[in-house]
């Protein structure tokens, strides 16, 4: 009976709302799998649950957001991202995505910044260098937390070489960052979220020191040669920053493993985007660029290091 026809006073049978929280039996229905394969993926940790009520529950919520997670568009992309590089900024990279005609756009706002960009389908390509401080190992971790499901990769780009910029021919006579840090000097840092500054934070632990023991300038550098531009006009007195940036100021190496990677959709490894910008670090003018700048190492440039 249509519910417009309904007598006065007749019960009308309306549909129920699903309900937020599925059962065992529920979530296996609904991902056409066995009840021991939802009990495997409970005890890998690999599905949202719950067990706030003693028993297993999955929040429906959260199952559709993790399957969404899974799922692997085809090549051509039912939205695609805009062609755009988000991450970190490198000097070297940034010139080699100008001079490749890669025709990707920089939008440079940090590791992590550009890793979410990535994740959201904001940006094509991601630069980070990102250091775990407990394995003390580089961008993996980062990669897998920021990145669902299993449909990125992460490319080695370069080793870099990380330390203090000063001013020119080093003044004030500084002799490393602790140095620094007690004789209160004005450091220039990175805004948060850049990995220069995830660095300074281990390297300042390593000497048990915190960032609230910097004197800093007022306004954080967009980058790593906005970072050099305040020491060199006296803004700051001295900054954590790459080699590649230093140019003629002072330079005290601290780090000079650093590894910068790149992160993508493995589908989109195989794009003109990052096929011409890969192609063109072969050449000899990169090589005489990244000579040229200095800091950098580029033995493995290109080497899969993390496949989903």
């Amino acid at each position: 009976m249509d519910t417009q026809d309904a007598l006065p006073g007749t019960p009308i049978d309306l549909p129920r709302a699903p309900s937020p929280m599925l059962t065992t039996t529920e979530v296996a229905d609904y991902l056409r799998v066995k009840e021991r394969t939802i009990y495997e993926m409970v005890a890998r940790q690999t599905i949202p649950f719950s067990r706030a009520t003693g028993k297993l529950l999955f929040p429906r919520r959260l199952v559709d957001a993790w399957l969404e997670a899974q799922t692997e568009l085809p090549a051509s992309g039912i939205a695609p991202a805009p062609p755009i590089y988000a991450g970190s900024n490198d000097p070297l990279l940034e010139w080699a995505l100008r001079q490749s005609g890669s025709g990707l756009a920089v939008l440079a706002r940090g590791s992590a910044q550009g890793l979410d960009d990535l994740a959201a389908g904001r940006a094509v390509l991601a630069g980070l260098h990102l250091i775990d401080p407990d394995s003390e190992r580089w961008n993996l971790s980062a990669a897998a937390a920021h990145l669902p499901g299993a449909s990125h990769v992460l490319i080695h780009w370069a080793r870099r070489v990380q330390g203090m910029i000063t001013a020119a021919r080093n003044p004030l006579g500084i002799t490393g960052l602790q140095d620094a840090v007690a004789r209160r000097l004005r450091f220039a840092i990175r805004a948060e979220g850049a990995g220069s500054t995830r660095l300074l934070e281990v390297l300042l632990a390593r000497e048990g020191l915190t960032m609230a023991d910097l004197t800093t300038t007022e306004r954080p550098a967009e980058t790593h040669a906005d970072l050099a531009m305040l020491i060199e006009t006296g803004e700051a007195e001295c900054g954590l920053g790459l080699q590649a940036a230093a140019g003629n100021l002072g330079f005290l190496p601290l780090l000079t493993n650093e590894s910068f990677d790149l992160a993508m959709k493995r589908r989109d490894y195989f794009e003109p985007h990052i096929q011409r910008l890969l192609s063109f670090a072969r050449s000899d003018s990169f090589a005489k660029r990244a000579e040229h700048l200095g800091g950098y190492d580029l033995t493995d440039l290109g080497r899969v290091l993390w496949n989903g």
